[in-house]
C-alpha cells in the first residue's frame, strides 16, 4: 500500500508542498515564497507564473528532499488563498494580467457603486457574503473591464476565470474546475444550490463561459502531470475551510481559528447554512463525495501577522518577526496604547473600506515596546470582536478555541487570547493544519483514511492557555480597543 499523502499549500507569501503519514505526521516539506507585487497603494498583485512555477518547484524539492517519488503518495491535495482572481488564456495557459489578491482593494468604487442599489447585503442572502472588494467577483468585473479586448474574449469562451486552486488544478490535470469551498468565496455561487447563479451573473456582468465546473471538495478529479505523473487529484478546499478539516471541526458548534497574514475564525454550523445578522459570512466548510455540503461562520480578519511584517519591513522596528514577542514582553503593559491595523479597512465583523490603520493612545511615555504591545494585541482584540459576534449569530458559545498558524508559536499573544476571550485556547499537535486538511480530502476520497473518526483520532492538544485576567481589567482594555477602532473610520 502507498505510505503517504501530498497536500499543496499556495498561500498569501509562499507555497509549499507537504507529506503527511496516516497518523499526520509531517513526512516532507519544502517551501518557496513569492513577490508582492503592489502597484498603488491598496493594491496587491501576484504573478500568476511565479505562483505555479514555485508550486512545481516546492512538490520536487520536497519528494527530493526525503528520497521520495510520486509513486509514494496515495493521493495528492490543493489548498489555497482564497479570492484571489486570475483570468488566462484557455490556449496557451498563460495569465492575462497579474492576479488580483484577496487584500486588493481597488474595487472599492465598485463596491460603493453596487452597495447605492440594494445595500451592501443585496447578495447576502443567496450567497452568505457582504458586498466588498474582498470576495472574487468585482475582481473578475474589473479585469473584464479593465484589460484591453478581454470581455469579447470572456464571451467567446477564449479566457479561463479561477480562483488559485483552478490555476494549479488546470496544470496539474489540464481540468477547468473549482471546489464548493472555493465557489462559495466569488459571491458568484448560490449558497442553496452549490451551482453559478444566473442572476448573480447577470448582476456582475460576468459571462458563464468563464467559469469552471463546481467540484466536491473530496474527490478523485484526475492523474496528475509531472512532477506529480499518475498521482490522483482527489481534494481541494480554500485554505480556512482546509485547516476547519485539518483541526478535525466536523461537528456542529466547533471552532478554529488560523493566525497568518490574516486571522480567519471559523465555526462549523452543520449541513443548513446559517445567515449573519452580526457582520459575519456564511461559507461552505466542506463537501466530502457525494454527501451534502457542511457550512460555517466565518470571521475574516485581514491584518494580524502582517502587522508584525510591516514592523520589520516599513519601520524597522524588529530585524525578525519572531523577535516581536521579546519586545513586546519588555513592557508590562500596552501603556495604553492601541493599534488597528486596517491597512486594507476592516472586515469582520463592520465591513469598513473607509477604515484605516491607526495607532492612538500615545503619549511621550509609549516606546517601542509599547507599539510592539499593542500590536500583537490588536490581533487578539479582533479575533475577540469576532467570537463576540459568532456567539450572536450561532447561540453557541464557545468554550475552547483551537487554533493554529505562524503566529500561535507566540507565547505572550495566546496567553493575552485566552484572557480576552475567557476560555482556553489549544494547540494540536501539528501546526500544520492547513495543509494537512487538503492532505485529509484527498486521503478520504481514495480511502487512505476511512472517515471522519479516523481524523478525530489524530487530534490531540500539545498546549493550552488558560485565561488568568480579571474581567473588570478585560473590560477596560476591550472599550479602549474600541474607541481606537471608532477613530479609524472614515479615513479613505
Amino acid at each position: 500500500m502507498t505510505k503517504y499523502v501530498g497536500a499543496i499549500d499556495q498561500g498569501t507569501t509562499s507555497s509549499r508542498f507537504i507529506v503527511f503519514d496516516r497518523a499526520g505526521n509531517t513526512i516532507a516539506l519544502a517551501q518557496r515564497e513569492h513577490r508582492q507585487i503592489l502597484p498603488q497603494p491598496g493594491w496587491v498583485e501576484h504573478d500568476p507564473r511565479e505562483l505555479r512555477d514555485n508550486t512545481l518547484a516546492v512538490i520536487s524539492d520536497a519528494l527530493r528532499g526525503a528520497n521520495l517519488s510520486a509513486q509514494d503518495l496515495a493521493a495528492v491535495g490543493i489548498t489555497n488563498q482564497r479570492e484571489t482572481t486570475l483570468l488566462w488564456d484557455r490556449a496557451t495557459g498563460e495569465p492575462v494580467h497579474n492576479a488580483l489578491v484577496w487584500q486588493d482593494t481597488r474595487t472599492d468604487a465598485l463596491v460603493a457603486e453596487y452597495a447605492r442599489n440594494g445595500g451592501q447585503d443585496r447578495f447576502r442572502a443567496q450567497t452568505g457574503l457582504p458586498l466588498a472588494s474582498y470576495f472574487s467577483a468585482l475582481k473578475l468585473r474589473w479585469l473584464l473591464d479593465t484589460v484591453p479586448q478581454a470581455r469579447r474574449r470572456a464571451e467567446a469562451g477564449d479566457l479561463a476565470f479561477g480562483t488559485v486552486d483552478s490555476w494549479l488544478l488546470w496544470h496539474l490535470t489540464g481540468q477547468h474546475i473549482t471546489d464548493v469551498t472555493n465557489a462559495s468565496r466569488t459571491q458568484l455561487m448560490d449558497l442553496a444550490t452549490l451551482q453559478w447563479s444566473d442572476p448573480l451573473l447577470a448582476a456582475f456582468g460576468i459571462p458563464r463561459a468563464l467559469l469552471p465546473r463546481i467540484v466536491p471538495s473530496s474527490a478523485v478529479y484526475a492523474t496528475a502531470r509531472a512532477p506529480l505523473q499518475g498521482v490522483p487529484v482527489a481534494g481541494a478546499l480554500g485554505d480556512q475551510q482546509a485547516a476547519l478539516l485539518g483541526q478535525a471541526c466536523c461537528e456542529q458548534g466547533e471552532a478554529k481559528n488560523t493566525y497568518g497574514t490574516g486571522c480567519f475564525l471559523l465555526m462549523h454550523t452543520g449541513t443548513t447554512p446559517r445567515p449573519s445578522r452580526h457582520g459575519l459570512v456564511t461559507t461552505v466548510a466542506a463537501q466530502i463525495g457525494d454527501a451534502p455540503a457542511s457550512y460555517a461562520l466565518e470571521g475574516s480578519i485581514a491584518v494580524t501577522g502582517a502587522l508584525v511584517q510591516w514592523l520589520r519591513d516599513n519601520l524597522g522596528l524588529i530585524r525578525t518577526s519572531a523577535a516581536v514577542e521579546a519586545l513586546a514582553a519588555s513592557v508590562a503593559d500596552n501603556g495604553d496604547v492601541y493599534f488597528v491595523p486596517a491597512f486594507s479597512g476592516l472586515y469582520a465583523p463592520y465591513w469598513r473600506s473607509d477604515a484605516r490603520g491607526v495607532i492612538a493612545g500615545l503619549t511621550r511615555f509609549a516606546g517601542a515596546g509599547h507599539i510592539a504591545r499593542a500590536a500583537l494585541e490588536a490581533t487578539a482584540y479582533q479575533t475577540f470582536d469576532v467570537v463576540q459576534a459568532m456567539e450572536q449569530d450561532s447561540g453557541i458559545a464557545i468554550t475552547t478555541l483551537r487554533v493554529d498558524g505562524g503566529m500561535v508559536a507566540n507565547e505572550l499573544l495566546m496567553q493575552f487570547q485566552a484572557d480576552m476571550l475567557g476560555v482556553p485556547v489549544v494547540r494540536p499537535g501539528t501546526l500544520e493544519t492547513t495543509a494537512l486538511g487538503a492532505a485529509y480530502a484527498a486521503g478520504l476520497a481514495v480511502g487512505y483514511w476511512q472517515g471522519i473518526d479516523d481524523l478525530r483520532a489524530n487530534w490531540a492538544v500539545t498546549k493550552t492557555w488558560t485565561p488568568s485576567m480579571p474581567a473588570e481589567r478585560r473590560a477596560a482594555l476591550v472599550a479602549g480597543w474600541r474607541k481606537a477602532v471608532d477613530r479609524s473610520f472614515g479615513w479613505s
